[in-house]
C-alpha cells in the first residue's frame, strides 16, 4: 500500500510539472537579469573615436598591442568615454566600451537638443569652447568632439578646440566642460531664486545679442 501511494504521488508531481504555470515554465531570475542587461545595452550608442598600435619594450624585445578610445551614450543626455588596451582590436574596443559604460555622466540639455549655456573646458594644453545654438544649426564640431555630442543626443551646438589635436585630450577637455553645465533649476536652487527669473534673464541676454 505505501508503494502504491508513492507511485500516485510521483504521477501527480509529473502532471504539475507539465502545466503551463508549473515551476519548470517559470523563467529563472538570472534569465530576467540577462534580458534587462540586454535591453540596457540596446539603449546605448557607441562610437570608436581613435585606435592606434602601441609597443611595450620588454627584455625579449617589443610587445605590440592596440589602444582604443570609445565614447558611449544613450542619446538622452548620458555619455561616457573609456580607453582599453589589448593584443587584439576587438578586445581593446570591448574593454574601452565597458569602461565608458561604468563612468557615464548625465548632462542637462535645453529642450533635449542643445546646451543650456556656453562653457569652456581644458585638459593639458588643450581648450574647448562649447556654445549653445538655435534649432537647425546642427553639430558644428570636428573629430572626437562630434562623437561625444552625437552619442549624448545633442542636435545643435557649436564647438571649437584650441591647443591640441590629441583625441584623448580633446575628449577629456570636452567632458570637463560638460561637467560644468548647469540647468536653470540648479542655478535657481544655488542662488535661492525662482526658475522663471533665471530663464527670463537668459532670454533677455539672448535678445540683446
Amino acid at each position: 500500500m505505501p508503494e502504491k501511494w508513492f507511485l500516485v504521488d510521483l504521477k501527480g508531481l509529473e502532471g504539475m510539472a507539465r502545466q503551463p504555470g508549473g515551476e519548470r515554465e517559470r523563467p529563472s531570475r538570472g534569465g530576467r537579469d540577462r534580458e534587462r542587461e540586454r535591453e540596457r545595452e540596446e539603449e546605448f550608442v557607441d562610437k570608436l573615436v581613435h585606435i592606434n598600435r602601441v609597443a611595450k619594450v620588454v627584455k625579449g624585445g617589443r610587445r605590440f598591442s592596440f589602444a582604443a578610445l570609445v565614447v558611449v551614450g544613450d542619446a538622452k543626455g548620458r555619455v561616457g568615454f573609456g580607453s582599453g588596451k589589448a593584443r587584439e582590436v576587438p578586445e581593446a574596443i570591448r574593454k574601452a566600451t565597458d569602461q565608458a559604460k561604468r563612468e557615464m555622466i548625465r548632462v542637462p540639455l535645453r529642450e533635449g537638443r542643445t546646451l543650456h549655456h556656453d562653457v569652456r573646458g581644458h585638459f593639458g594644453a588643450g581648450w574647448v569652447i562649447l556654445r549653445a545654438a538655435p534649432s537647425g544649426t546642427g553639430i558644428i564640431a570636428g573629430g572626437p568632439m562630434r562623437a561625444v555630442f552625437e552619442t549624448m543626443g545633442v542636435q545643435d551646438v557649436v564647438a571649437k578646440c584650441i591647443g591640441t589635436t590629441n583625441p584623448h585630450n580633446m575628449v577629456k577637455a570636452t567632458f570637463g566642460a560638460l561637467q560644468m553645465l548647469m540647468s536653470p533649476r540648479a542655478v535657481a536652487a544655488k542662488r535661492n531664486k525662482k526658475v522663471g527669473e533665471i530663464i527670463g534673464r537668459r532670454d533677455g541676454a539672448a535678445v540683446r545679442e
